[in-house]
């Protein structure tokens, strides 16, 4: 005999239901940005959906109205709106396994990926200019050396404010990240050049194990927000245009892929968990690919020495 279960959909409001999710978020021990991103997320669906409202009204036809008042009240692009309804997505799914509303799917648009703007190599030449150490002021250094390190690992800011010069290992030849997007400690390879460069940058600054490794002015740790000025005086200064910090991630993925490195350590050193990001990369970069092609595919490396063993048709399509 079969037996019908009738699911008990709750009529908890929309904004007691969130308080449940951050709650469960804060359990799992997600990190404050995402955190932050679930509460600008629910911010902007407050907007279009009364907080007030009970959870179980929401429907696939709900998310639909959404997604319309996005565009069309918002002007947000696919990008953007995708942006949001990841969000929301998110904790819907969450109010769905507790039967707090009925299930269904919550799709994304499909949306054009724009290609990641890098640092060209005339830009990265004018940056790597390293300054006089006679005349420069201490930050001018900082800069030019944290130029430097954001090249040789792709770390992102947080990460960078919160090294300290005890995370250095000279004789190993390793960087030991204990700050990272995904809150697991990381342990990344660190070049012979930057290791020379923070040797030099260490016997200048001070070698407390305990101190950051790039502080502030006042020998204090920068933010995230003053990290991104710094580089961004220090760039405009040089004369160069582009200012943000996540260009030398990108950069740093484009020169790796370009080099022939494989996705599987580019993925471990960038810290993503999964390769998604990762292989956008290398669609993004795609075009890029294709110069000196011929020199390094294995069919040309094979045949290069050897005649040509193929036949040429002439307009006659004889040989």
């Amino acid at each position: 005999m079969k037996i019908n279960i009738q699911k008990d959909f709750s009529d908890k409001s929309f904004k007691e239901g969130f308080k449940d999710f951050i709650r469960y978020c804060k359990v799992r021990n997600l990190s404050s940005s995402t955190l932050r991103y679930y509460n600008t997320t629910v911010d902007k669906f407050t907007e279009f959906f009364n907080e007030d409202n009970p959870i179980n009204i929401i429907t696939e036809g709900t998310i639909h109205d959404y997604i319309l008042y996005l565009r069309e009240e918002s002007n947000c692009n696919n990008i953007s709106i995708n942006t949001h309804l990841r969000g929301i997505r998110a904790i819907l799914y969450y109010f769905m396994n507790l039967n707090y509303m009925k299930k269904f799917k919550i799709k994304m648009l499909k949306a054009e990926k724009k290609i990641k703007e890098t640092y060209s190599d005339r830009e990265l030449e004018i940056l790597l200019k390293k300054p006089n150490l006679k005349k420069c002021k201490f930050n001018e250094y900082r800069n030019w050396v944290l130029i430097n390190y954001l090249l040789a690992t792709g770390n992102r800011a947080n990460t960078i404010v919160n090294l300290k010069i005890k995370d250095l290992d000279f004789e190993g030849g390793y960087i030991h990240l204990t700050t990272t997007k995904n809150r697991r400690q990381q342990i990344i390879p660190m070049s012979k050049k930057l290791s020379r460069i923070l040797i030099e940058y260490l016997q200048y600054r001070g070698s407390e194990l305990d101190n950051y490794l790039f502080p502030n002015a006042y020998n204090k740790q920068l933010t995230v927000n003053g990290l991104g000025q710094a580089i961004r005086k220090y760039n405009l200064k040089r004369g160069v245009p582009k200012t943000s910090l996540h260009l030398f991630r990108h950069t740093f993925a484009k020169k790796w892929i370009l080099a022939g490195g494989d996705i599987f350590r580019l993925q471990k050193i960038l810290g993503h968990s999964t390769l998604d990001v990762v292989k956008e990369y290398v669609n993004m970069f795609a075009e890029d690919l294709v110069d000196d092609f011929d020199k390094l595919n294995t069919l040309d490396q094979i045949t290069s020495s050897g005649k040509d063993d193929y036949i040429t048709l002439n307009k006659g399509g004889r040989r």
